[in-house]
């Protein structure tokens, strides 16, 4: 599928791209590309098949949720370098 400049500009601008005549060109053939690639897949027959969520057969392990014993916030701040009303004290990392 040949992709024209109206619709390449309509794509870019969306896509908030910015590109010179030459790499336009080259854009326009790429996705020209995927495009074939894709009107190829259509014609691939996938009736009776079900879509898929995942590509493995894996199964994710998970457990149950049971309480246990949790920190309250004196032992949790009883090792702490620094604290400040209740709280770690950390050095900024950011402006």
């Amino acid at each position: 599928m040949k992709l024209d400049q109206e619709t390449l500009q309509k794509i870019a601008h969306l896509a908030r791209l910015n590109f010179d005549a030459p790499s336009a060109e080259k854009m326009s053939k790429d996705l020209s590309q995927v495009l074939d690639w894709i009107e190829q897949l259509q014609e691939v027959p996938t009736e009776g098949v079900l879509p898929l969520t995942t590509m493995s057969a894996e199964v994710n392990v998970t457990r149950l949720d049971q309480v246990g014993n949790q920190l309250n916030q004196d032992e949790a701040l009883k090792n702490a370098p620094k604290q400040e009303n209740g709280f770690f004290s950390v050095p900024k990392v950011m402006e």
